[in-house]
Formats: structure tokens, C-alpha cells, sequence
């Protein structure tokens, strides 16, 4: 390869899964002229994550998955040197792929008891034998990022919580389940975005910690990964003045955060990715096309994920970086290639007819991680008061953004049958109404299907919907069911009044039949909350 053609090797454009035929060319020109080294794949244009704020509407496509096949044939057709193909999957293709495999989210799996972390591994390594299915190699995942923000708008959910050694060694379990397959991963977002109340799709977080802090704290599970010779890791569009003489540098533009902190004094020669360069964070930075790309490049990124400006960034690296800057970078790829297994004519590609997924297996390991990481957070003999309720019919159940044709009621109504009641939609007028129905029981069980896993305008919690629920706190005898983030409880008033309170984390069957057994048997919950939640 010239040296241009090896510059072109770390451009990761971002491709759209449902894209127009007019764009597809554009990529294949992208990938016969300039030799570009990967893709990182998205469902559409309108789902990636800086157009959320214009209200692009996602249109689904159930063909998306054969689609996504048919691409990446298509794509390594066109290409000399084989591509590495990448897509964020950290809770699995479903993340942004239809009808594919949908595991747990990390806060989730950081619920589960350190006793059963072979399930994160299993998560790792099913995520990865879906990937592979479909021609991709490279899973930007997991995050190690330790979530000890609550308002944190973007991270949240994606971390597996709180507690630094949890949050590494969990990481890890993922890393090996992928890399066990043949999948490589990727840690980030270094050095840490958990204590963050901006979005960095957005606009620019800033930490205040010191090195000393981030040494104690953020970076722990890096180093740890660093230790375990993590493939990859990702720079976050976050400024940390203290590494940067008093200076809001985004990390990922930032050649203390990345040559002087990662590089050197942490020992990390691993390939580093920086974080989408769409993002406002440091999109908007520089009028030049080529400028950024340039900037993160000398920086010390290897790869250039989301670059919008290949040609360009080409010509300005080629220009002024040095020969011996470019084959460093070039040899962490093409390691990273090698070990994918698509250099040497070893490439192979996905199988274009049939549906290569075992949904079967992801069902069984959904249901174990559900019995494992189920979270009793208060308990006032739930069970004995529920059954007692029934008998002197005095019981009902409500559901809350799901109607009463759920796994939960249903697994709970041949022994526990009650009126059934629900709230969708509607507003003050319908929750009076059902308030009104209420008033001749004196118990309930309450499922709250959490409508948003992000934090932004109370989880799309109504206020009228948080107020009801206050006044059934406070006027009867209720046990809530939460399927959904945890944190979600801050925003729920009198939540103290609760008789009982069980954290169940997700919406998917196998959690609503685990939450049903828990009710009708009392069963144990080995969970525990991955974060702390004011209030209880």
C-alpha cells in the first residue's frame, strides 16, 4: 500500500442500514477510491444520535436485517482491502437492527450478583456470535464508563452502575464472551463520561475531577482492561481541564488525554478509536473539511469513526503527519484485522438466505439473568398481603403504559385473580376515572412499564401519572413492579409510602414472568441496585 492508501485505513464512515441507492454508490466510491479501512453501521440517518433533536421520524423496516447482510456483501465486494466492519451493539443488533436478538441492558446485568458474572460473559459471547452471523467483526461495546451520575442524560442504562471494580470486571466478562467468538471490542468512553450531566451528542461535558480523582475512580476499569490487552478503546468528547492546562479540550482532540495519559503513562499500544466525529461536541469546531479529522488524527486516534470528511482528512493527514505516525497507526488496524480473521483471503462472508439466530437461546439466558438480577428494594410481606387482598376481594391490579394483556398479569391471574385495570394514555380525565374505580379496594399491585430508559422529561413519565401514583401511595396498600431503569424512582413522589417496592430493570417477557413468580412464591431476589437512588 502507498501511504495514502494506508491513511485511508482509518477512516470508519458511519453507512445507514436503510439508506437511499443514491447514498450506497457514494459509499462504494468511498471504499473503491480511497481505501477506506471499516464501517461503522446505523439503522438510518434519522436514528442517529445527533438528529434526535430535530424529530426525524424513524421509519422500521422489518427488512432491515437482510438488508444489513446485503450490504456488507456489497460492500466487500467493492473493496480491495477487506473492510472491519463495526456497529454500536451493546445490548445486542437489536440495538439498531429490527427483529434481531435483544439482550439486557448493562445497568441490568450490573444488578446481577458478582457470583453469576458468567452471564455477562454469555451476554458478550451471544452478542457476538450474532454479529459474526452477519458479516460484522468489531462491536463498539461495552461501556466502561462508571455511572455515579443520576441526570447523566446519555451513559446511564449503557454502564453496568456504580462501583468501579463491578463496572471493570463485568466489562471484561462481555469483552472475553465476544472475543471468545472471534468478535473484537471496544471499552469506553475513555476517560470516563459516568459523572456527566451533557449530552456529548450535543454539546461538550466538562469533568472537574483531577487526575488523582479520575486515577482513583473513572479509570479503573480501563486500566484493568488495559491490563487484559482490551482491542480497542474509544475517546469520549469530553474536556478534563486538569489534564489540559485549565483547558475545555474535547479528550478526543486532546494529545495530553490520549499520547501522554493512555499512551504513556497508563502503557495502553492498543488501537484507539475516537468517538463519532458528527457529534456537536466537536463537529461544529472547525470550517475546513478535513480539519477535525486532521485534529483527532494528531491527536492520537487511530480510527476515525463517523468521519464525514475522508477525502479530505486523507489529503490534510497525508500532509502533516509523519511516516513513522501513519505505520504506527497502520499496524494497530491491520493487528486488528488479523485478528478478525478477514486479511490473507480469509475473509468470509454472511450467508445471504435464512435467519441465522437462535432466538431460543437468547430467551433462556434473558430469563436466567431476570431470576438473577431481580432487586427487592422494600418488603412488608408483599406476598401474604397480596394473597390476603384476594381472598376478602379487596385486590386489584393496574398497569401503567401497558394494557392488561401483559406476561405479567397474565402469569399472575390463575392464582391471584383480580380486576384488571390500565393506563396508556389520556390524561387527567382517564386517571381520574380509573382513580375512581380504585376506591372500593384497599390493595393493589401496580406494574409501572417505564416508558424511556433516559432521564429526559422524567422518563416520559406524565406529571399527572407521577401524581397518581403519589395518591395511591399515600391511600393504599400498593406493592409496585418496575420494569424499567431504576432511576426512575427519584421521580416518583411518596415513594416511601410504598408497601412494597421490586426493581425488575426491563419490559422483556422473560422479566414480567420472573416478577410474576416472585409475587405468587415469594421468592428470593439475588439483585441488587447497580446505583444508588435517592429517596429510598
Amino acid at each position: 500500500m502507498t501511504l495514502e492508501q494506508k491513511i485511508g485505513q482509518f477512516f470508519f464512515p458511519a453507512v445507514f442500514i436503510n439508506d437511499t441507492e443514491e447514498n450506497i454508490q457514494a459509499t462504494e466510491r468511498l471504499i473503491r477510491e480511497y481505501n477506506i479501512g471499516g464501517l461503522t453501521f446505523f439503522h438510518s440517518r434519522a436514528s442517529a444520535a445527533t438528529n434526535y433533536e430535530t424529530k426525524k421520524k424513524i421509519v422500521l423496516n422489518d427488512d432491515s436485517f437482510k438488508r444489513l447482510k446485503e450490504l456488507i456483501v456489497r460492500y466487500q465486494n467493492c473493496a480491495t482491502t477487506p473492510l472491519l466492519m463495526s456497529i454500536d451493539a451493546e445490548w445486542g443488533l437489536a440495538m439498531r437492527v429490527e427483529k434481531t436478538p435483544q439482550y439486557p441492558y448493562a445497568i441490568t446485568l450490573g444488578a446481577l450478583p458478582n457470583s453469576e458474572k458468567h452471564l455477562v460473559y454469555e451476554v458478550g459471547k451471544q452478542i457476538g456470535l450474532d454479529l459474526k452471523s452477519v458479516g460484522i467483526h468489531y462491536n463498539l461495546a461495552p461501556l466502561a464508563d462508571i455511572n455515579n451520575n443520576p441526570n447523566n442524560p446519555v451513559i446511564g442504562y449503557r454502564s453496568f452502575g456504580q462501583n468501579k471494580e463491578k463496572v471493570a470486571d463485568f466489562a471484561l466478562e462481555y469483552l472475553r464472551g465476544m472475543n471468545d467468538v472471534g468478535i473484537l471490542g471496544c471499552l469506553k468512553h475513555f476517560p470516563g463520561h459516568g459523572n456527566t450531566n451533557v449530552d456529548s451528542h450535543l454539546g461538550l461535558p466538562v469533568l472537574k475531577e483531577t487526575l488523582e480523582e479520575l486515577l482513583a475512580n473513572e479509570l479503573v476499569p480501563f486500566i484493568k482492561g488495559i491490563e487484559n490487552n482490551v482491542d480497542s478503546i474509544m475517546i469520549g468528547h469530553l474536556a478534563v481541564p486538569a489534564l489540559n492546562e485549565g483547558k475545555d479540550t474535547s479528550a478526543t482532540l486532546s494529545k495530553s488525554v490520549i499520547e501522554t495519559l493512555l499512551r504513556k503513562q497508563l502503557g495502553y499500544d492498543g488501537l484507539v478509536i475516537s468517538d463519532a466525529l458528527n457529534m456537536h461536541s466537536v463537529s461544529k469546531l472547525y470550517d475546513q473539511k478535513g480539519q477535525l479529522e486532521w485534529e483527532a488524527f494528531n491527536a492520537g486516534n487511530d480510527v476515525l469513526c463517523f468521519a464525514e470528511n475522508a477525502p479530505e482528512g486523507i489529503q490534510e493527514i497525508l500532509k502533516n503527519a509523519t511516516s513513522e505516525r501513519i505505520e504506527a497507526s497502520f499496524q494497530r488496524i491491520w493487528k486488528c484485522k488479523e485478528k478478525a480473521g478477514i486479511v490473507d483471503g480469509k475473509l468470509s462472508l454472511p450467508n445471504l438466505s435464512g435467519n441465522d439466530f437462535d432466538f431460543e437461546t437468547t430467551s433462556k439466558l434473558n430469563l436466567k439473568i431476570a431470576q438473577n438480577c431481580i432487586t427487592k428494594i422494600k418488603d412488608n410481606h408483599n406476598t401474604v398481603t397480596v394473597f390476603d387482598a384476594k381472598n376478602r376481594e379487596d385486590l386489584a391490579k393496574i398497569s401503567i403504559y401497558k394494557n392488561t394483556d401483559n406476561s405479567f398479569f397474565k402469569n399472575l391471574s390463575a392464582a391471584l385473580p383480580s380486576p384488571e385495570f390500565s393506563y396508556e394514555t389520556g390524561g387527567n380525565s382517564v386517571l381520574n376515572e380509573l382513580e375512581k374505580n380504585l376506591n372500593k379496594f384497599d390493595t393493589l399491585v401496580i406494574s409501572l412499564f417505564v416508558p424511556k430508559a433516559k432521564p429526559l422529561n422524567n422518563f416520559d413519565i406524565e406529571e399527572s401519572v407521577l401524581q397518581f401514583l403519589g395518591n395511591l401511595f399515600t391511600t393504599k396498600k400498593c406493592v409496585l413492579y418496575v420494569f424499567g431503569n431504576p432511576y426512575a424512582l427519584q421521580v416518583i413522589p411518596n415513594l416511601e409510602h410504598a408497601l412494597g417496592i421490586v426493581e425488575m430493570y426491563q419490559d422483556f417477557t422473560e422479566f414480567q414472568e420472573t416478577a410474576a413468580e416472585q409475587l405468587l412464591e415469594n421468592t428470593k431476589c439475588k439483585g441488587t441496585l447497580p446505583v444508588v437512588v435517592s429517596g429510598l
